[in-house]
């Protein structure tokens, strides 16, 4: 989770869709230019340790856009995929 925040704050595309899981992966990714990427709050994990197959992570990423704060909230199911843990997608709230 930590850094696929990382890798929105720094705009790297191709490293998001590296580590998104391959059966809900897009097949392009164009980021906002105009968003930065502030700040991560880890709000609660589940499951996700050394010997789970699975886990989520609920988070708000904190932005700035056009000179206003806003706040993303999700809820994100994590898979192992070849052995390294991927972004499948967000549970609904």
């Amino acid at each position: 989770m930590r850094s696929r925040f990382s890798a929105f704050a720094l705009g790297d595309a191709a490293y998001l869709r590296h580590s998104w899981h391959s059966t809900t992966r897009p097949e392009r990714l164009e980021l906002e230019p105009g968003t930065r990427w502030t700040r991560l709050e880890i709000v609660e994990t589940a499951q996700g340790g050394l010997f789970d197959s699975a886990g989520t992570v609920r988070f708000r990423a904190h932005y700035r856009e056009d000179g206003r704060a806003g706040v993303l909230a999700e809820h994100s199911r994590f898979a192992r995929e070849d052995g390294r843990w991927v972004y499948l997608d967000a549970l609904p709230e």
